[in-house]
């Protein structure tokens, strides 16, 4: 029997749960499904990763919040953000050398949530909404390429 889930019972987390970026996971999550309860999402001021991040995703609408557990380095087990650029190639938003520029992307897709850009799915899967889609679609790609040119190709090995 699967054990009852309540949304706002913190203490349902398990320390293996920690391991795989759990509680940041429903954290962004929640914030995912206050937006879309609303009739109108709160405006945001997006930052040039969340801009980066929505055009990144402009034509698959896939993310992922991604960490991996078993790496060496303290940087590369960091929870980021991936984007599914085309079918089965992913741009992961994440470099060791520069720990705070992958948490400032994590944070930008924390905005995209709180603002109704992006939209839970299911486990560590995200996607956009259709306000997602639309302001994807109206950005500029010199406004962004800065951010764009942080990401990698990642080989999705998680």
């Amino acid at each position: 029997m699967l054990p009852r889930f309540k949304a706002d019972d913190e203490d349902g987390l398990k320390w293996d749960d920690l391991a795989d970026g759990a509680a940041t996971i429903l954290g962004l999550a929640r914030i995912c499904s206050r937006s879309l309860s609303q009739r109108d999402p709160p405006e945001i001021e997006l930052s040039l990763e969340s801009k980066a991040i929505l055009f990144a995703a402009k034509d698959r609408g896939v993310i992922e919040i991604l960490g991996k557990k078993n790496a060496f380095d303290s940087v590369d087990r960091f929870v980021s953000v991936h984007v599914e650029y085309e079918p089965d190639h992913f741009l992961a938003f994440k470099r060791k050398e520069d720990p705070e520029q992958t948490i400032r992307f994590v944070e930008g897709f924390r905005r995209l949530c709180f603002g109704g850009y992006v939209m839970h799915q299911m486990l560590r899967e995200f996607s956009l909404t259709i306000n997602g889609f639309e302001l994807a679609r109206t950005l500029n790609a010199d406004e962004v390429q800065p951010k764009l040119d942080f990401a990698v190709e990642s080989g999705h090995q998680f």
